[in-house]
């Protein structure tokens, strides 16, 4: 693939990594523009972490080039890269005071203590960490650890922040509030950030652009709407949303639908139908149903159903939880309809 280094920030290309005979990534390619937020989503092991660390120069490679604002660093150490990394297991000094923390990477580079002191103060701030520039990581949350793990990497200025499952050890609620944070400062700073999850609403939330791998494969990159609703094969439609696979010779028979393929439905795209409702062209005609069993998702029920007219056709139905009075029984019959316009053929 030829690289145009004008219109990309980060250039990424037949990137190759392995460990003995072990290959993890061979010939990766992909382009970053500047100040754009990268998710790397996969399932565990398949090889999300081990580019991130190549990125950073932890992880030496085997083969392609790495260049960031046009300057190739595939060869270069970890420190000559500009590259600011934040760890899941935080990595911080235990015997330093999070103000000491924060400004170890600006003692290494030799700024002034006047200097050091005026952009650790900065950095506090903005990750919002006032009043805890004397305590230690024992005497910290977890969420308030990474804020410090965070800011010591953003402290330095880096001309991009790799960050690899940063929340993942934090409960639910500072999770949330941090990923918004990191969000934030990220969009003030205007950083170019890639950012390592295997979490599929983290990864829709907080990125402009999704890249999607699988065994070792960049298997579809796009925003998180294409990724959502445009998923480019089974492996992306089972992974992201639940989407309802079905085999091409129940597409035939249920919605006329000619392909070789099997077809992708989102469980939000079922509807239970409303007597007396007029339905428009592209929503199909009722197909009865029997409900298996159902979730509580807090604000959506999930359904497990099975189509009366076709056997071995068990699909997942999302409806928004209105009201304890609209729950549908277990073995309840309904009759669905299908909006059309949201069902398409995947490749294998």
């Amino acid at each position: 693939m030829n690289i145009d280094q004008n219109n990309h920030y980060v250039n990424i290309s037949q990137l190759t990594k392995r460990f003995g005979s072990n290959t993890v990534f061979e010939g990766i390619e992909c382009s970053i523009k500047q100040g754009e937020f990268i998710t790397l989503l996969g399932p565990s092991g398949c090889g999300k972490s081990t580019l991130l660390r190549s990125l950073a120069g932890l992880n030496p490679i085997d083969g392609g080039s790495i260049h960031v604002d046009g300057e190739d660093i595939t060869h270069q150490t970890p420190q000559e890269r500009g590259i600011g990394m934040v760890f899941q297991s935080y990595a911080l000094f235990p015997n330093m005071t999070v103000e000491n923390n924060i400004a170890f990477g600006l003692k290494m580079k030799k700024l002034s203590s006047e200097n050091i002191k005026k952009e650790v103060a900065k950095i506090i701030q903005l990750v919002d960490l006032a009043g805890k520039e004397q305590h230690y990581p024992h005497q910290l949350s977890g969420g308030q650890r990474q804020r410090v793990a965070l800011a010591r990497a953003l402290v330095v200025k880096p001309r991009i922040l790799l960050l690899d499952e940063p929340l993942s050890a934090l409960d639910a609620k500072i999770r949330k509030r941090l990923r918004q944070q990191i969000r934030e400062i990220q969009k003030e700073l205007n950083l170019t950030t890639i950012f390592v999850t295997h979490d599929q609403e983290e990864a829709m939330i907080m990125s402009d652009r999704i890249f999607l791998m699988n065994n070792g494969e960049i298997v579809q990159q796009g925003s998180p709407e294409e990724i959502y609703t445009q998923p480019a094969n089974e492996f992306v439609a089972g992974f992201m949303g639940h989407y309802n696979l079905m085999a091409a010779q129940h597409a035939k028979q249920l919605f006329n639908i000619d392909t070789t393929e099997k077809i992708a439905i989102r469980p939000e795209s079922i509807y239970v139908e409303e007597k007396g409702r007029h339905y428009p062209k592209h929503i199909s005609v009722p197909l009865t149903a029997k409900i298996r069993s159902h979730q509580l998702l807090g604000n959506v029920i999930r359904y497990q159903v099975a189509l009366e007219s076709c056997r071995d056709c068990e699909l997942t139905v999302d409806l928004l939880n209105r009201s304890s009075e609209r729950l549908l029984a277990n073995g309840q019959q309904l009759n669905l309809r299908f909006n059309l316009n949201e069902i398409q053929p995947v490749r294998a």
